[in-house]
């Protein structure tokens, strides 16, 4: 009688070598710095991290930051979209060009980033100029601040939909025409349901990424508290200022809101797949 095994049998060999690797550096990178945040917190006491992160200036910095982070990755869902598709079905002059320059938040510092867009859209600058003429200012309010986050965020939503468009076969689309539906309705009730998990996916890794974002924000947003001030940018404050118990209140913070917004999608991303797999 074979032994319980608690995993799938496999004809590739190396599970346990590849495992111990994979849990090894999983810990020492993320799970081994999370718990001694966590175990930190507790020394702190809850009274301790209540009336810390129960003041006004902490509570308005965490819902600018999840507020405005939430805004752009659900603006790029749509953004994000738009350019996949067509990235994935159009060829067209300059489509590599702006292939590559999807991928260039990646590779660019933020710090250079939040420069760039500081020097494009303050009230002195080429495009910041021109709205300030219709009394719309972007730098130093909170629309930089989700332009910024826009920006960093993108790259996540497109190259997670990418690859899913272009499996997507084309004779799906053309069995839908010919049993009389529009493009719009293929799309809606055809093409999009094969489409939502990745959304979903990319939406996540997008509000993740502009969550914790720093450097590119710092620049435009002009931090001014109560209006303009990012909670990582609070953090750092609280660091200078040899205030570790409350920095350490923030994170904490920001992570339990950031560990409950991924929960509700990855659970919205499973009832996705199970209705439209048994679709």
């Amino acid at each position: 009688m074979r032994g319980l095994s608690l995993r799938s049998p496999s004809p590739m060999p190396g599970f346990g070598l590849a495992a111990g690797i994979t849990f090894t550096l999983l810990s020492l990178v993320v799970l081994i710095p999370i718990a001694a945040l966590i175990a930190r917190g507790a020394d702190i006491g809850l009274a301790h991290f209540l009336a810390t992160v129960g003041t006004e200036r902490v509570l308005s910095a965490l819902w600018l930051s999840f507020r405005l982070a939430f805004l752009a990755a659900l603006f790029n869902l749509v953004l994000g979209l738009a350019v996949a598709w067509m990235l994935a079905r159009y060829d067209f002059p300059g489509r590599r060009l702006i292939d590559a320059a999807v991928d260039l938040p990646f590779a660019l510092p933020t710090a250079v980033a939040g420069i760039a867009l500081t020097t494009l859209y303050a009230p002195n600058g080429l495009v910041g100029h021109v709205f300030q003429g219709f009394g719309v200012r972007i730098a130093y309010t909170e629309l930089g601040i989700w332009l910024a986050l826009v920006f960093v965020s993108l790259p996540f939503v497109v190259r997670t939909v990418q690859p899913v468009i272009e499996e997507i076969e084309r004779e799906v689309e053309e069995a839908s025409a010919t049993l009389g539906a529009h493009r719009l309705r293929t799309f809606v009730r055809v093409i999009l349901p094969m489409l939502t998990p990745a959304l979903l996916t990319g939406f996540a890794l997008g509000l993740a990424r502009a969550v914790g974002e720093y450097g590119s924000v710092i620049f435009i947003a002009g931090n001014l508290p109560y209006k303009t001030e990012i909670a990582p940018l609070l953090i750092v404050i609280r660091l200078e200022e040899f205030d570790y118990e409350g920095a350490i209140c923030i994170a904490l913070a920001m992570l339990a809101i950031s560990f409950l917004m991924l929960l509700v999608i990855n659970l919205v991303q499973v009832l996705s797949r199970r209705r439209y797999g048994n679709a």
